[in-house]
């Protein structure tokens, strides 16, 4: 098993903890990875982290798909995997209609039926065996509709790309796992169980390999959930900034009816807990939302307490390792401590 580190932090400023980054690349961790939501983006912190890394890999986890066409998405991946000496990942995901329609001002539409037509685009674009024409139900290419010129013409990517450039996606929902495992070469779960993998994830996994066909199974596809890790004797205080976060995802992240994070968190076994998070959240009580966030569901999905605790919870994501239900660990972690000690349990 391997481990990331998460290297972009959201808030009022741009935030890149250079020298975590750096300590984890010579601590031995494979992977850099950067995010955007609705402020800064993904792509900008990825090259500054590339620039200033040798030999870490870096990826986006996620460009949102509804920001960009795929063909800026593939001009990005290839000129970033160039410029990196072929470090780059591409991770991918449809992000949620709050943030497609309410931000980037284009229609969540069919969010699956997007992501297998981008990922085709951007599969074409790199392989340049030919100029890129493609006519679906979300991309249309050359276009052809109602303001066009008529003058738009089959391109080939002047850049040559590689076309074995690995395209990781974000999923927790059955539809979207079983989407990833055909058409992408990973996924990111936003929380995992180490424990549950046979449960809430493999299923859609394996029906996403079958549909792909080719023998494509868990050997070559990387798992690569968030984990935050906060070494700490309190683990009440240390377990708050893990629950605020919970709280707002499982409570905040989508209306009431269509809530992926809340359906997970219900798959997971955590059905009472996730409706009354989801109910007081709503209701503008968010401090008791993030009281109700169980302890348990803490410790199943992150690692946050003692040392040794954080030692002895290791052993069971060492299994999921060892059974590739766990390629890459992304870890979320503020100290350095943290990072020295998955490296010496993991690496």
């Amino acid at each position: 098993m391997k481990l990331g580190i998460m290297g972009v932090g959201f808030g009022k400023g741009v935030r890149i903890d250079e020298d975590m980054i750096r300590h984890a690349e010579s601590l031995g961790f494979d992977s850099v990875w950067t995010a955007e939501a609705y402020g800064n983006d993904a792509v900008t912190t990825a090259t500054w982290i590339a620039a200033r890394t040798e030999r870490i890999k870096v990826g986006t986890a996620i460009m949102q798909m509804p920001a960009r066409t795929p063909a800026m998405a593939a001009m990005t991946a290839m000129t970033l995997d160039q410029l990196s000496g072929g470090r780059f990942i591409l991770g991918l995901g449809p992000s949620g209609p709050q943030v497609a329609e309410g931000w980037h001002g284009v229609p969540y539409g069919k969010p699956l039926t997007r992501t297998r037509e981008y990922i085709q685009i951007i599969r074409t674009i790199l392989a340049r065996e030919g100029p890129l024409e493609f006519h679906g139900t979300c991309y249309d290419i050359p276009n052809t509709g109602p303001g066009t010129t008529g003058l738009g013409k089959p391109l080939k990517s002047i850049l040559h790309g590689n076309a074995n450039l690995p395209i990781y996606t974000a999923s927790i929902s059955p539809n979207g796992l079983r989407c990833s495992a055909e058409v992408a070469d990973g996924v990111f779960p936003m929380m995992m169980s180490p424990e549950k993998f046979d449960e809430v994830q493999r299923p859609h996994l394996d029906a996403g390999f079958a549909k792909a066909g080719g023998g494509k199974s868990l050997d070559d596809f990387a798992v690569c959930p968030g984990v935050s890790c906060i070494i700490s004797d309190d683990f009440e205080k240390a377990s708050m900034p893990v629950k605020m976060n919970l709280a707002l995802y499982v409570g905040g992240m989508g209306a009431r009816d269509k809530n992926f994070y809340n359906d997970y968190v219900k798959r997971l076994g955590y059905e009472e807990a996730a409706v009354k998070i989801q109910d007081l959240f709503l209701d503008g009580k968010r401090a008791e939302a993030v009281a109700a966030v169980p302890d348990a569901l803490v410790d199943e999905v992150h690692l946050v307490g003692s040392a040794g605790k954080i030692r002895e919870r290791l052993e069971a994501w060492k299994d999921a390792g060892a059974k590739r239900h766990v390629d890459t660990m992304l870890i979320g972690a503020g100290q350095r401590e943290a990072l020295e000690l998955l490296a010496e349990t993991l690496l």
